[in-house]
């Protein structure tokens, strides 16, 4: 067993099989997760969401997190089919509480055992207290669910509850950690402590090796298949199965979990900015699936990642709130009144608008020459509005009104507003029509 397992957990106690083999295992109490979730590990938090999924009352589950944060569950015995603590009420009350969960049958072991034997990865990942995903997912194809699913926690405590209560719920979330550490607990709970798991593998893992040398006439049969190169299976399109759909846009962004701990958090941590910061993601992430998944996405140019003041006018796009604003301003250089005229530009068009508003270039004379065909076509002769030129900026003379040409060609509108010039509408082909919306005609 691992250093890290025996120090947090200690050496425990263990009921033996007639055999030998040890059927129950008892960790010592553990110290209170200051400041940190009860599971780090992605089968300890699927162990929460069947805790958390199956629980009626919600109350009862922040009571239980309370407890468990508070130290209040003793040490824990796991055997099969049954995890059991003594968990103690704030007032000291002690209640003896018992989460059950079905073992695996023999046919589901054998199944397993099976599996396991023809993946080396498999084996090695559970000595290394690991549980990879496609190591429950080949488990669940093979008709073995290793993970509890909603519903498969029963609890029994003598408080009489008739549904999970504080201190089962306590009992479950201090669980999780022990599995975060050891997968082979979950084993256990479902049928098979470490000991035997690992000898019916070795032994299964010997039969298999040793099969081959029952050949006819004493020699050994090699009826593997013949193999090709990697390079020769693609090349023959014929083989390879067909790609799947593309999975369908989800109708909004995922939520971004609840950072309801009920502790105070760490020093600096500002919890308010984490988890507008985990909805942005969520946000972005939901923008650039429906990018992916959008017609011709493939041949659209990948424009390189958004700079650290950039992204700082993204996040302030989304309207965080005054203090996020303050360190998003700071960040992005800007100032309070730049960011604020930034965010006005982003929403417009995005990275495009940002840079119109802070680049001056200077066109070539061929775009000149376009656009100013287009504004002479838009208006009868005398009626058409005098434009200065400086640069990528042409100013309506005698009004606040400009036109700003961006480096993709596209013209966007501008208004003079307390004596600084400010985005008016996203961008236009036309320089006309952006002039038109500039002096507020559309």
């Amino acid at each position: 067993m691992s250093d890290i397992h025996d120090e947090t957990y200690g050496a425990g106690n263990g009921r033996k099989h007639a055999d030998g083999m040890a059927d129950e295992r008892t960790f010592e109490a553990l110290p209170p997760p200051h400041g940190r979730g009860f599971a780090q590990t992605w089968w300890g938090q699927a162990w929460m969401k069947a805790l958390e999924d199956t629980a009626l009352d919600l109350a009862q589950l922040k009571a239980g997190r309370r407890l468990a944060r508070a130290g209040a569950v003793g040490a824990v015995s796991v055997r099969p089919g049954r995890i059991t603590a003594v968990v103690k009420d704030p007032d000291g009350t002690p209640h003896r509480s018992d989460v059950l969960l079905q073992e695996l049958g023999p046919d589901e072991w054998d199944r397993f055992l099976t599996m396991a034997i023809e993946r080396a990865g498999h084996i090695a990942a559970l000595l290394d207290r690991d549980m990879p995903p496609h190591l429950v997912e080949d488990s669940a194809a093979a008709g073995v669910e290793l993970l509890p699913g909603i519903g498969d926690l029963e609890p029994s405590c003598d408080c009489e509850a008739w549904d999970h209560c504080g201190h089962t719920a306590a009992l479950c979330y201090q669980v999780a950690r022990l599995l975060d550490q050891d997968p082979f607990v979950l084993l256990l709970m479902r049928g098979r402590g470490e000991r035997e798991l690992l000898d019916e593998l070795h032994e299964r893992s010997v039969a298999r090796a040793e099969a081959p040398e029952a050949g006819a006439g004493g020699e050994a049969e090699d009826s593997a298949p013949e193999g090709v190169s990697a390079a020769e299976a693609y090349a023959d399109g014929a083989i390879l199965p067909p790609l799947p759909a593309l999975p369908s846009l989800p109708p909004e962004p995922g939520l971004p979990p609840a950072l309801d701990t009920e502790e105070e958090p760490a020093q600096g941590l500002d919890v308010a900015a984490l988890e507008f910061l985990a909805a942005q993601a969520a946000a972005e992430a939901y923008r650039l699936l429906a990018e992916a998944l959008a017609p011709g996405h493939e041949r659209h140019v990948v424009e390189p990642e958004l700079t650290v003041s950039e992204d700082a006018v993204r996040l302030a796009a989304a309207t965080p709130g005054p203090t996020i604003e303050a360190r998003l301003a700071a960040v992005s250089e800007r100032g309070r009144d730049g960011l604020a005229l930034a965010v006005q530009a982003w929403r417009y068009g995005g990275r495009a608008a940002l840079r119109v508003l802070e680049e001056e270039w200077t066109p070539r004379e061929a775009s000149l020459a376009r656009a100013r065909a287009a504004l002479e076509a838009a208006w009868e002769e005398g009626e058409r509005p005098r434009l200065r030129m400086a640069r990528n900026r042409w100013t309506v003379v005698g009004a606040d009104v400009q036109l700003r040409q961006g480096q993709d060609g596209r013209w966007w509108p501008y208004r003079k507003d307390r004596g600084r010039w400010t985005p008016a509408g996203p961008a236009a082909h036309d320089p006309a029509t952006a002039l038109a919306t500039a002096s507020g005609s559309e």
